[in-house]
């Protein structure tokens, strides 16, 4: 028996997912050695190809998300391209969409339909606001997500609006739970020997981040009511963002066993029992002077000899970077948290790596595909059809090809 080349290699699934959440499950699904044939819709497919950054018709958007992946370029509407994926259906382990609720049903792909052509199959669905409930029509994104979820409530300023994230956090980390689900229900199968459907959306996993915001104002009856207060945290002092001479520092020396240590760096050692700061909830009342007192502190010094002091005194901190700082700093380089690919088209570049690791495996060398590129690959690997039918099939329309 030939060597596994990753802890997935030999689950197959059938991806109907586009742009970020979905696309995130998958890829890592890839990066373990799934084999991921992902169906994009005919004529144009996944509609991250046509975000930036664009060369020459070429996404890297798509490439970072899609690498590794086999795509099946196809019209699911016209009868023989929905004949063709009924076709796959048994054939694979996992399918997986995110369209809107309500989408993959009316094309035909329940999970009522797909479990009776395939029992085994883990089918997975993402959306923005759930499956069901009286928001889950409603279109969504990422930030609809947070804002639904008291998220964004809670960044920014108090007298200012909430403040938009400009990156996919939900997205993301949505995906991530997806996988969990998934990669959870295909052992809940070996178990059992029968899949099952599961279902997450951004609503319900950005909920899930309010380690302290949801319990405290319950518990406490309303008497603690979280609230954003900008760059420092509301309950904890110090936590946030303090100015140097050069850049921001992140300091968190606020929690009980982490204040001796914060006074200790200030060569301020008569703080520590000082009523005004002796506990975390004398800190909280007080949250104006300590920040002023860290800030006068920082104030007083260079850049390098606070974050000196602070490692001397294994205080939490860390200098807020720049996208271009994080992406050159030799940690995250050597750690290939940071990593340069190549794509056929677009050349090198650089992009996220992947964050699990597995002592067993090696990283995978994949490549994102082109419109359709697997077409024929795909559907005579798994259905017997001739190069000729597919090429059949590409002439009438239900399977598109593209060059990039």
């Amino acid at each position: 028996m030939a060597p596994l080349k990753h802890v997935l290699d030999g689950y197959t699934v059938l991806d109907f997912t586009q742009v970020l959440a979905g696309p995130t499950a998958t890829r890592m699904m890839a990066e373990m050695g799934a084999e991921v044939i992902k169906v994009e819709l005919a004529p144009s497919g996944d509609p991250s190809r046509a975000l930036p950054f664009l060369k020459d018709g070429r996404s890297a958007y798509y490439v970072q998300q899609n690498r590794g992946k086999k795509s099946l370029c196809i019209d699911v509407k016209n009868p023989a391209g929905l004949e063709i994926i009924k076709g796959l259906i048994p054939r694979m382990d996992v399918m997986i969409e995110n369209y809107a609720p309500g989408v993959i049903t009316r094309m035909g792909l329940s999970y009522q339909m797909v479990s009776a052509l395939n029992p085994k199959i883990v089918m997975c669905s993402i959306s923005s606001l759930g499956q069901s409930g009286p928001l889950a029509d409603r279109p969504g994104y990422d930030t609809v997500g947070a804002a639904y979820a008291g998220v964004l409530d809670m960044c920014g300023y108090p007298d200012r609006a909430p403040v938009f994230p400009a990156l996919g956090i939900g997205d993301v980390s949505t995906g991530v739970h997806a996988l969990a689900a998934i990669t959870s229900a295909l052992l809940g199968r070996e178990r059992t020997g029968q899949g099952q459907y599961v279902e997450t959306s951004l609503l319900d996993c950005y909920f899930g981040y309010h380690e302290l915001n949801v319990q405290m104002l319950s518990a406490s009856r309303g008497v603690m009511k979280p609230r954003r207060t900008g760059e420092h945290h509301y309950m904890v002092a110090p936590a946030g963002m303090f100015k140097g001479k050069h850049s921001y520092l992140l300091i968190i020396g606020g929690l009980d066993r982490q204040w001796p240590a914060m006074c200790q760096a200030m060569k301020r050692p008569e703080l520590v029992d000082d009523p005004r700061f002796n506990s975390v909830a004398s800190r909280a009342q007080n949250i104006a002077e300590v920040i002023r007192l860290v800030q006068d502190w920082v104030d007083a010094h260079e850049d390098e000899e606070i974050e000196q002091e602070l490692e001397n005194y294994r205080v939490p901190f860390a200098p807020a970077l720049t996208v271009e700082q994080a992406m050159n700093h030799p940690h995250l380089r050597q750690r290939r948290t940071v990593r340069t690919i190549r794509d056929r088209f677009l050349g090198e570049f650089d992009i996220p790596g992947f964050p699990l690791r597995f002592s067993g495996y090696d990283e995978l060398d994949l490549q994102a595909p082109t419109l359709g590129q697997h077409n024929a690959q795909v559907l005579a690997d798994h259905l017997g059809l001739s190069a000729a039918r597919v090429e059949q099939l590409e002439t009438i329309g239900v399977l598109k090809r593209g060059p990039r």
